[in-house]
C-alpha cells in the first residue's frame, strides 16, 4: 500500500479546522488505511491502493473535512476558461494515443507543496499509471513557454533538449541511454521507431513522455502558474490522474483553468470535474451490511464520504460521485463507503450460527501436484489478470474472432473482456520483463472463461531463450502428463500462433485438450519480444475428472 507522509501542522492548515493529533491518528485510518508511525509532527499512514485520491496530504485533508463532519457532501472547485490549446498529431497515436491538460494559476510554491506534489506524481505513476505505462504526468512552469502546444511523434535522433537534472542537451535516444529516468523507462518505448514529444508554439520542448520533462519548464520557488500534461494508453485513467493533481493544487489555493485538446477533429475540454451519477438501493445497503438504516441515514453517511446524495427512484438514492474517485465502479463500492461512513467499529460482532467443516475442492490436489512438477522443472509461477482485451486474446495470436464474455462498463479498453486463453497473459508478462536476463521460464495455473461464462482451469507454461526448441517443450508436457498419471495422445497440428511443423495438440478421448510448440516469429513480434519462445496450454479440468488424487 502507498505510504503517505505529511506534517500535522500542514494538514491542519489545509483542513481549515482544528483536530487533536491523537484523534486524527486514531480515526483517519478508518477512511481506508493503516496507521504506520508518527515522529513528532510527521504522520505516516498507508492508504489502500484503490484510493489514489488519498495519496497526497491535500486529498487526505479534503476527505477528512467530510469524514469528520466539518464540511460534508461533494467538494466543488470553480473552473475558469482559458485560450490554451494542445493539438494531437496522428503520428503519436500508435505510440501513446491519449493526452489531457490543465492550467493552475496563482500557486504559492512552498516546501510542503513541492514534497507533496512530487510524492503524489510518483504514487500515481506507480499505481494508477502502472509504472508510467498507462499514465505519465508532466508538471511544468507555464511561464517560459508559449501556447498553442503540440503533441506528436518525432525521430529520436533529430530532436534534442536539456532534460531535468542535466545541464547538457541530449537527443531523445541519448536520454534513454544516458539519463537515469531514460534508462529506467526505456523499455516503454523499445518497440517504436519514433518517440512522443510535447512542444510549444516555438518548438521548445516541454515533455518527452513518459520519460522526462525539460529544464525549461522546471518548477521553481518563483513559479506561479503550473501547466499539467497527462499522457497514456487509457483515456479514463489520464482524466482521473489530471483531476486528482489539479484538485490537489486547488486545495493549496490554486485556481483551475480549463484547456482544450484538439484530437481527431474533436475539442476535448479538461479538466472535467462533472460528477458521475449512480443509484444506490437503500434495501441493498441494509441487506449487505446487516443494518436497518433509513434513507436519510444512508445519505448522511455518503455525505461523510464526500458524495452528494438525494432521493432517487423508489427506494434508492441518487449519488453524485466526485470526478477524482476512480475506484467507484459499481453500486457495491458506494455501499462499502456507507459502511466506512457508518463506522466499522460500530458493527456488532457475533459467533457463527452454524458449524461447518471445510474440505479440499475436487481439483485442488491436482493443481498442487501440477505446481510442484512445474517448479521442479525450473519454472516460476505467476498470476495474471483474468480481465484482458480482444486484441491480445485473438488478433495478436492470429486467431479468428470468437464469442467472449464482455464487461459492460470497462474502466478502459485494455481491460474489456474475460480471457479465453492463458498464453497471451504470459506473453504480456514476458514483454514487461524483456529487459531482464534470459532464460525466463514461467507458468500459471489459472482460470479462463468460455463463451457460456463458465470458468475453466488451465495450465500454461512458457520459456523464452535463444536455444528454446520444440523437443524441450514436448518433454515438459510429457513430464506433466506422466506425473498426473495420464497417457494422453500427442498429434502434429497447425495453430496460427505456432510455427508449422513445430506444433502439436494433446488429445484425450478424441478431444483436443491442449496445444504446445514453438511460437511463430509473428506472434513473438506482436508482443514486442525478440527471442524464440516455446509454450504450452492444457485444460487440466479434464485431468481432474480422470485422475485419482
Amino acid at each position: 500500500m502507498p505510504l503517505v507522509s505529511f506534517d500535522y501542522k500542514d494538514f491542519i492548515h489545509l483542513l481549515g479546522y482544528d483536530i487533536p493529533k491523537e484523534r486524527l491518528i486514531e480515526r483517519l485510518p478508518m477512511i481506508g488505511g493503516d496507521f504506520s508511525h508518527a515522529e513528532g509532527d510527521e504522520i505516516n499512514i498507508e492508504f489502500f491502493p484503490n484510493r489514489p485520491d488519498l495519496t497526497s496530504v491535500e486529498g487526505i485533508a479534503r476527505a477528512s473535512r467530510a469524514f469528520f463532519g466539518y464540511k460534508t457532501g461533494l467538494q466543488t472547485y470553480p473552473l475558469h476558461p482559458s485560450d490554451i490549446t494542445l493539438r494531437v498529431e496522428a503520428s503519436v497515436k500508435p505510440i501513446r494515443p491519449f493526452v489531457t491538460t490543465a492550467l493552475v494559476k496563482n500557486i504559492q510554491i512552498t516546501d510542503e507543496l513541492i514534497v507533496s506534489l512530487m510524492g503524489l506524481q510518483e504514487k500515481l505513476h506507480i499505481g494508477l499509471g502502472r509504472n508510467r505505462k498507462k499514465v505519465a504526468i508532466g508538471v511544468h512552469n507555464a511561464e517560459p513557454v508559449t501556447p498553442p502546444f503540440t503533441y506528436k511523434a518525432v525521430d529520436p535522433d533529430v530532436v534534442s533538449f536539456v532534460p531535468l537534472a542535466k545541464d547538457e542537451s541530449m537527443t531523445l535516444r541519448e536520454i534513454l541511454h544516458r539519463h537515469e529516468k531514460g534508462i529506467g523507462y526505456a523499455h516503454l518505448l523499445a518497440s517504436y521507431s519514433k518517440y512522443p514529444l510535447i512542444v510549444d508554439a516555438h518548438d521548445n520542448v516541454l515533455s518527452f513522455p513518459p520519460i522526462i520533462n525539460g529544464t525549461l519548464t522546471e518548477v521553481t520557488p518563483d513559479t506561479k502558474n503550473i501547466f499539467i500534461d497527462v499522457t497514456g494508453t487509457d483515456r479514463k485513467a489520464i482524466n482521473y490522474a489530471l483531476n486528482i493533481v489539479t484538485t490537489a493544487l486547488a486545495e493549496r489555493g490554486g485556481t483551475i483553468y480549463q484547456t482544450t485538446v484538439l484530437d481527431e477533429g474533436k475539442k476535448l475540454v479538461s479538466p472535467d470535474l462533472t460528477p458521475q451519477k449512480q443509484q444506490v438501493s437503500v434495501a441493498d445497503v441494509n441487506r449487505i451490511l446487516g443494518t436497518r438504516l433509513k434513507d436519510k441515514e444512508v445519505a448522511t453517511y455518503l455525505k461523510m464520504m464526500g458524495y452528494n446524495a438525494t432521493k432517487g427512484k423508489q427506494g434508492s438514492l441518487l449519488v453524485e460521485v466526485p470526478a477524482w474517485r476512480s475506484d467507484i465502479l459499481h453500486e457495491i463500492d458506494l455501499i462499502e463507503d456507507v459502511a466506512v461512513g457508518y463506522g466499522f467499529d460500530r458493527f456488532e460482532t457475533d459467533f457463527p450460527k452454524a458449524l461447518t467443516f471445510g474440505g479440499t475442492l475436487a481439483h485442488h490436489n491436482l493443481h498442487e501436484r501440477v505446481r510442484s512438477v512445474m517448479i521442479g522443472l525450473g519454472y516460476n509461477e505467476v498470476t495474471t489478470f483474468v480481465i484482458t482485451n480482444e486484441k491480445d486474446e485473438t488478433l495478436r495470436l492470429g486467431l479468428p474472432q470468437t464469442n467472449m464474455v464482455e464487461i459492460e462498463n470497462p474502466i478502459g479498453e485494455e481491460y474489456s473482456i474475460l480471457r479465453v486463453n492463458l498464453l497471451p497473459s504470459l506473453l504480456k508478462l514476458l514483454r514487461e520483463n524483456r529487459h531482464h536476463p534470459l532464460p525466463q521460464q514461467i507458468f500459471e495455473v489459472g482460470v479462463v472463461v468460455d463463451h457460456q461464462a463458465k470458468n475453466q482451469h488451465r495450465l500454461a507454461g512458457m520459456k523464452i531463450d535463444a536455444k528454446a526448441h520444440f523437443t524441450e517443450c514436448k518433454a515438459v508436457v510429457e513430464t506433466v502428463m506422466r506425473e498426473c498419471g495420464e497417457k494422453l495422445i500427442i498429434k502434429e497440428a497447425m495453430h496460427p500462433a505456432f510455427i508449422d511443423g513445430r506444433c502439436a495438440t494433446v488429445t484425450h478421448n478424441g478431444m483436443d485438450v491442449g496445444v504446445f510448440g514453438e511460437l511463430h516469429p509473428r506472434t513473438i513480434q506482436e508482443f514486442s519480444l525478440e527471442h524464440p519462445v516455446i509454450a504450452f496450454e492444457l485444460e487440466i479440468d479434464v485431468l481432474a475428472r480422470t485422475t485419482s488424487v
